[in-house]
């Protein structure tokens, strides 16, 4: 179906001021969305209160409003502009629960809105955690055994009913901003009374904990033509219990089988069909690890900080096709930017692997709580690709920005042992580095894996990096580096085994006591120099004509 002829204007909803789990992704996304939308001929009106965007500046949108993100200003806004459609899945939460708000309010029907994209019964469906689990119950659609309450007196007895640990979800809200995760009936009424005030309609799930499991993500897009596809599946090394925000993601899934692959990619695309959302929409799983059993965490029916991660990770614009779609277009008929000849029904294919680390803000506040959980305390991140999980891993802590070239932390170094085994049960933004310090330190994965239930094929993968590194501080010597000679062909091999696992020049030069032009002119001497790989989305299947 061609684009929509009655559609000539759209005002779109940005996400406001950059917060803890609302960040710059979503300015990314609406940057895109405001492109695709002036590609196709549509005036672009934008409400956004944040001038410190680039979907802000004067070239991005045809109108900008630097006004509040309240009703009252919007409705302002469609008094003067007179839009045709609202576009409010593009800004984050805010975005989301603005256009609940307007239609609560009667602006919508007042002004006779289209609301664009995914449609208002699909946004209540998913954000109110009670009609979220009927839909789930409804389709067949496996959910923890949990209740909706909006009091601390029916807080309380579910617990008692059901046990400890629980875990508390504020509905409408974003980053799991007042969730947690509740062991005692004092942490219970804590957390429970911070969801309630958290939520804009004073209602949290409580769900029965299933910390250990392993958290699983899918990206899907659907168009009005019922046309699904996964864009890009995700796991957390982290396993339930932390935040997706808080967690080292790495794309594709790693150790998922084929069967639980297929699984869990039927059950998003039954699910995405079941709330009939139009655009992007994210999935999250937990998945036991000693079965197929699996659970539905929530859905995000817009697009979301893992939408932005999953469209660089894969090269797929998932904002700009879910404007597209918006508008009328299908997922047949919008081109995939990067090839020029296929279409954006076209799942993405990764031949390599993508690495996302949180960035956190401790570094600043040295005297805030550092622990993580199901909160979200990360301000940024960053993303790697390389071709292996370990050189994807080293890339991605190498840009991390915290005075660190490998996975060393010196302020570990001096710690007991009996103090890193209890932050690695109870984890704080240091984590990695501590798993890292314990098998420097001889421990076994499965140890490791006692205390942290971060699956046993991270850990090896973590293990052979460490191994590498005391490979090379055993053969590759000061001495050899210094001499100017070519080495035999064993310290050559060893060199390249290195770099193509992601070891950096400083941190290498480090190991080996020596100084980085020192051990760069070694490199260069055994001729072990640096190559390049394009991303072009469908692993040289088809021509790209604009790979990165």
């Amino acid at each position: 179906m061609p684009k929509r002829s009655d559609i000539k204007s759209v005002l779109m909803i940005g996400s406001g001021p950059i917060i803890i789990g609302q960040a710059a992704e979503f300015d990314y996304s609406g940057t895109q969305a405001c492109k695709a939308l002036k590609e196709e001929g549509i005036r672009v009106i934008l409400i956004n209160s944040n001038p410190a965007t680039i979907m802000t500046d004067l070239n991005i949108a045809d109108q900008v409003y630097l006004e509040p993100l309240k009703v009252s200003t919007i409705e302002k806004i469609i008094q003067k502009e007179k839009p045709d459609g609202i576009l409010p899945t593009l800004g984050g939460q805010t975005g989301l629960n603005l256009a609940v708000e307007l239609s609560e309010a009667g602006i919508l029907e007042k002004y006779q809105l289209q609301l664009l994209g995914t449609p208002l019964e699909a946004i209540k469906e998913a954000e109110d955690r009670e009609l979220f689990r009927k839909l789930m119950l409804q389709i067949g659609e496996p959910v923890a055994p949990s209740k909706i309450v909006c009091n601390l007196q029916d807080a309380v007895h579910f617990a008692e009913e059901i046990g400890y640990p629980i875990i508390v979800r504020p509905a409408f809200t974003m980053g799991g901003l007042g969730g947690g995760i509740a062991d005692n009936q004092e942490e219970l009424l804590d957390i429970v009374a911070r969801g309630l005030k958290n939520s804009r309609i004073s209602q949290v799930l409580l769900e029965q904990s299933v910390a250990g499991w392993k958290e699983i993500e899918y990206e899907v897009m659907r168009d009005a033509n019922d046309t699904c596809i996964t864009v890009c599946n995700m796991e957390n090394i982290d396993p339930i219990g932390v935040h997706t925000g808080d967690s080292i993601v790495i794309a594709p899934s790693q150790t998922l089988c084929d069967k639980e692959y297929q699984m869990l990619r039927s059950s998003a695309l039954k699910i995405i069909r079941a709330l009939k959302i139009e655009g992007g929409c994210n999935v999250q799983f937990a998945l036991d690890p000693y079965s197929q059993e699996y659970i539905i965490i929530e859905v995000n029916p817009r697009v979301s900080r893992s939408s932005a991660l999953a469209s660089k990770a894969t090269g797929y614009p998932i904002a700009k096709v879910s404007a597209k779609i918006a508008i009328g277009l299908h997922l047949d008929e919008i081109e995939n930017s990067v090839t020029k000849k296929t279409k954006a029904c076209f799942e993405p294919t990764l031949d390599y692997v993508v690495t996302k680390i949180p960035r956190w803000p401790f570094d600043k506040f040295t005297s805030a709580d550092r622990s993580i959980g199901t909160q979200m305390k990360a301000t940024g991140e960053v993303m790697s690709i390389d071709r292996t999980l370990e050189s994807s891993l080293l890339k991605a802590i190498r840009s991390l920005e915290i005075k660190v070239d490998g996975p060393y932390l010196k302020e570990l170094s001096t710690m007991d042992d009996a103090v890193l085994f209890q932050y690695s049960k109870y984890p704080d933004d240091r984590r990695l580095f501590i798993l890292f310090e314990l098998l420097r330190r001889g421990y076994s994965i499965e140890k490791i894996w006692e205390y942290t239930k971060i699956d046993l094929f991270f850990l090896k993968k973590f293990e052979k990096i460490i191994q590498l590194e005391k490979t090379a501080t055993q053969f590759i010597t000061q001495q050899i580096i210094q001499s100017n000679n070519k080495p035999d062909q064993s310290i050559i091999d060893l060199l390249l085994t290195l770099k193509q696992s992601g070891f950096g020049d400083t941190y290498l030069a480090c190991l080996c006591g020596v100084t980085h032009l020192e051990f760069r002119a070694f490199r260069k001497l055994c001729q072990v120099n640096p190559v390049y790989k394009m991303v072009d989305t469908c692993s040289a299947e088809f021509e790209a004509f604009t790979p990165y």
